[in-house]
Parts: structure tokens; C-alpha cells; sequence
């Protein structure tokens, strides 16, 4: 069938060369816009492999402090701090101790790159005996009490000096706890990145490799969402906006480019989109068979999480990314 207009309509003439299409793109990729997730543990000179996940190690702070310069050369802005205790307990002391990991880390970080913007997540499941992101009682999540050791470990990490904090725990309440918290200790100006729209995914199976965290009971689908859940996503979304946070975070990526798209025209709000553990590894293991071009197929789903209305990518692939975009 022949459409009206045809000959004259004829889409394909924008599509001529890349020098045209780059002029047409209605979507752009930056290093701007990325960001480096990154796994710090104790020691010197530790660079320990996540084998779910070619190409991330967990790092000692001096290698944390090494990645991250390497990235922030290469013009990424950012990185998001993850802590890995030498010790776990039922209280998570681990991730609101001064001397903790990610507050040793943060610190070594803003004074070698103070440039970089330090994302601190901020959960205490890689720091509870038991695995899950809050106080237990017997096999039951509580709420309330999380909320106290969430703000105590917000705070510690915004004394050490995190530029923003990244709360990931799905508890009830945490932003308005963490915004008080940090407003009560003079850190008015230190913004907060929920994790608004964070879905009980399988696609994280790799991260609890990487950071340490799987549950030893149970699973987190009393707190975090049920995947089958698109209104839901966006009353999370609005509570933690009236809550005080001023950036927004949907999680898992791919499989939430309807919610990330709804979440951003909604909102408004600067919005990140996590290509999580799994995303992550499914490319690499792929790349690896030689069954897709990773750099291809990396760029076009970031692309993907752009066009949908991220303004934030926070990726594993962040350092590759940023060199194929030179």
C-alpha cells in the first residue's frame, strides 16, 4: 500500500549518512551522564573478582581511589559507593561506624578527586548478619526500627564528606527519616537519589555476588516491589517526592523503561536509570560467545534508558561507555 504524501514523504532521505543522522538524533549519550558503580572492601591493594560480573572487582579504598581517577580522566562525573564489612552483625554497626569502609573510602576519595561526586548507597543489607536491608524480628522485615540505623548511616556517610546519598533499602518513610536526620546534623545542602521505583528483580543475582548480600532467609519481596507493579511504582515515587528526595532512581533498567519513561514525565525530577547486575553480565557472557558486539548492543541500552527519560546512567559498562563515545 502506498501512504498518502508518498513520493514527496520519504523518511529514509534523513537517513543518508551518519553525518545526517547524527544531526537528526533526537537522543544523545554523554559521559556526563554516567555513572560508576563501585565495591570497596578492606585492605591495600585488594582487587578480588566478582566472577558473575566480568570485569568488577571489589577494591581496597587505594584501588577504589585508582578506579575512580581513571574513570573521572575519561570525563565520567561520578561513582556510587558500595561498602563490604569485615565483619556483620544483627545491628549492621558496620555501615554507620566512622571508621567503616565506605566512610574510609569517601574520605580518601574527596581529598585525592574533590571534583568527583560521591554517590553513597545507602542499605544495611551487605552489613547484617542475616542479609536483608532491615532490622529482623524471628523472619520478619521491620520497618520502623530500620528507619534510625538508616538515618544514622546517611549521616555518617554525609560526614565523611558523600556529595549525595542514595538511600536502596525499600523501607517505608526512609527519605523523610534520612532527610531529618541530615537536616538536624547542618547537612542541609546534601541531596538525596531514592531509589523510588526499586523492583524485586532477578535480574540482581550477580550484585549479592559482588557486595556480599544475599539473604540467608527468605527473600526482599516484602519490602521491595512486586515487578508486576506499575501504579504502585509511581505512589512509591510521589510519597518519597513529598518525603524531600531530590533525585529519583528506577531499578532495574531494561526491564523498567515503561516506569522510567512514566516516572520522568510525571515528575520531572533529575531521573537515573540502574542497568543493574544482570543486565551487566547477560551482555558480557553474550559478548563473550561472540553472539552480539558488546559495544553495540551497551551503547544502544543505554541509549534505550535515555530515550525512555534518564537523565542519569549508572552503569558497570560506565569506563567502556566512555571511550566509545569519544
Amino acid at each position: 500500500m502506498i501512504l498518502p504524501g508518498f513520493p514527496v514523504a520519504r523518511p529514509r532521505r534523513l537517513r543518508t549518512s551518519p553525518a545526517l543522522r547524527r544531526l537528526v538524533a533526537e537522543t544523545s549519550l554523554n559521559v556526563s551522564q554516567l555513572v560508576l558503580p563501585l565495591f570497596a572492601r578492606s585492605g591495600r591493594k585488594q582487587r578480588r573478582p566478582v566472577d558473575a560480573m566480568p570485569g568488577v572487582f571489589q577494591l581496597s579504598p587505594d584501588e577504589v581511589l585508582r578506579e575512580a581517577a581513571a574513570a573521572h580522566a575519561l570525563g565520567i562525573p561520578a561513582v556510587l559507593l558500595f561498602g563490604i564489612p569485615d565483619k556483620k552483625d544483627a545491628k549492621a554497626s558496620g555501615a554507620y561506624a566512622r571508621n567503616g569502609v565506605v566512610q574510609q573510602t569517601v574520605r580518601l576519595l574527596k581529598k585525592e578527586l574533590p571534583s568527583l561526586l560521591v554517590i553513597t548507597d545507602v542499605c544495611l543489607c551487605e552489613y547484617m548478619d542475616h542479609g536483608h536491608c532491615g532490622v529482623v524480628r524471628g523472619e520478619k522485615i521491620l520497618n520502623d526500627p530500620t528507619l534510625a540505623l538508616l538515618a544514622q548511616t546517611a549521616t555518617s556517610h554525609a560526614e565523611a564528606g558523600a556529595d549525595i546519598l542514595a538511600p536502596s533499602d525499600m523501607m517505608d518513610g526512609r527519605v523523610a527519616a534520612i532527610r531529618a536526620a541530615l537536616d538536624k546534623n547542618h547537612f542541609i545542602d546534601t541531596p538525596i537519589m531514592s531509589y523510588a521505583a526499586k523492583f524485586a528483580s532477578a535480574f540482581y543475582g550477580p550484585f549479592r555476588e559482588a557486595a556480599g548480600s544475599a539473604p540467608q532467609f527468605g527473600d526482599r519481596r516484602s519490602y521491595q516491589m512486586d515487578p508486576a507493579n506499575a501504579n504502585e511504582a509511581l505512589r512509591e515515587v510521589a510519597l518519597d517526592v513529598q518525603e524531600g528526595a531530590d533525585l529519583l532512581l528506577v531499578k532495574p533498567a531494561l526491564a523498567c523503561l515503561d516506569i522510567l519513561h512514566r516516572v520522568k514525565k510525571e515528575f520531572g525530577l533529575p531521573t537515573a536509570a540502574y542497568a543493574v547486575s544482570g543486565e551487566h553480565a547477560m551482555i558480557k557472557a553474550a559478548a563473550a560467545k561472540g553472539w552480539i558486539d558488546e559495544r553495540a548492543v551497551t551503547l544502544e541500552s543505554l541509549l534505550a534508558m535515555r530515550r525512555a527519560g534518564a537523565d542519569i546512567l549508572i552503569t558497570y559498562a560506565a569506563m567502556d561507555a566512555a571511550r566509545w563515545m569519544k
